[in-house]
């Protein structure tokens, strides 16, 4: 038994006074009503109706029953009513995810702009440095600098971004200008973490050379491994988000930009659902128009 359908014809039939404008009413035919009303009955174990030839009245259980039975249809119409609304219009909730320092200089203030435009939505930002499985976090939208490789996720391209070599204007003055990748085997570097130290990569002619400068100095985040390298303590590789703001300043150099690998994706991840909420979806629309073109 449909308990929903059959409360509805309950609420109907006292509504109208008769089996057969309940059955108008509905859209239905007079045996499904029957039916359905029977099947309540039996559910609930009492009768509803007193039911004559030429009479239908409430019984007491039923006079008793029909309060509650409006109760329940009117909030399952609110509920619907409340989710269509928020389905058309983005509201709730939006957890997302983005790396610590691209969501602090890119990210967050795009959300910003977002929220004051839509402002019955709320967000939660949790930036890591990981990858983070959205699915398994609960976390409806993600921001990540390289290729999509988990199928149950969509990925939309927002722009691009570098692998850059760097170093002070002073330590290239001192040291020279290197102009091919070999030329920094061994070399002084500064990393941006303290983890087994991998070849830095670069391309020529359509094959990939790797070299592996000697780390002088290492930290587990990447700002203070920045600003060191800025204030000389040898070449560093990042991601040119990472580093643009100095090299702008003049703090730092970009060297062997002929030799740079091809650069990484930057994109906009999410479930791969049919029916996303209003609020997800008109955060990866605006992302896509924030991050238009986006190469750095």
């Amino acid at each position: 038994m449909d308990r929903f359908k059959a409360m509805q014809t309950f609420v109907q039939i006292a509504d109208q006074g008769s089996l057969t404008r309940a059955a108008e009413a509905l859209g239905t035919s007079l045996p499904a009503v029957v039916r359905a009303l029977a099947a309540l009955e039996a559910h609930l174990g009492v009768r509803l109706f007193h039911r004559t030839t030429r009479r239908l009245s409430l019984t007491e259980e039923g006079r008793h029953y029909l309060p509650s039975a409006r109760d329940v249809l009117l909030a399952a119409d609110a509920a619907d009513r409340a989710l269509k609304a928020e389905a058309s219009e983005p509201a709730g909730l939006l957890t997302l995810t983005a790396p610590v320092l691209f969501g602090h200089m890119y990210v967050a203030p795009a959300i910003v702009r977002f929220m004051q435009r839509h402002e019955k939505v709320r967000c939660n930002v949790l930036l890591h440095d990981r990858a983070v499985n959205l699915l398994e976090e609960g976390i409806d939208v993600g921001i990540r600098i390289s290729p999509l490789e988990d199928s149950s996720l969509v990925a939309q391209t927002l722009g691009t971004i570098r692998r850059v070599v760097v170093a002070s204007p002073a330590y290239l003055a001192q040291h020279g200008t290197p102009r091919h990748p070999r030329e920094l085997q061994g070399a002084p570097c500064v990393r941006g973490s303290v983890d087994a130290p991998a070849p830095w990569l670069f391309h020529e002619g359509g094959r990939t050379i790797r070299v592996m400068p000697e780390a002088r100095l290492a930290f587990n985040h990447l700002a203070p491994a920045v600003e060191s390298c800025a204030a000389g303590m040898g070449f560093g590789t990042f991601l040119s988000y990472q580093v643009m703001p100095h090299v702008a300043q003049g703090r730092l150099a970009l060297v062997l930009e002929d030799f740079e690998p091809p650069p990484r994706p930057v994109s906009v991840i999410y479930p791969n659902a049919r029916l996303l909420p209003a609020r997800t979806r008109a955060f990866i629309e605006w992302m896509k128009t924030e991050f238009s073109g986006l190469k750095l």
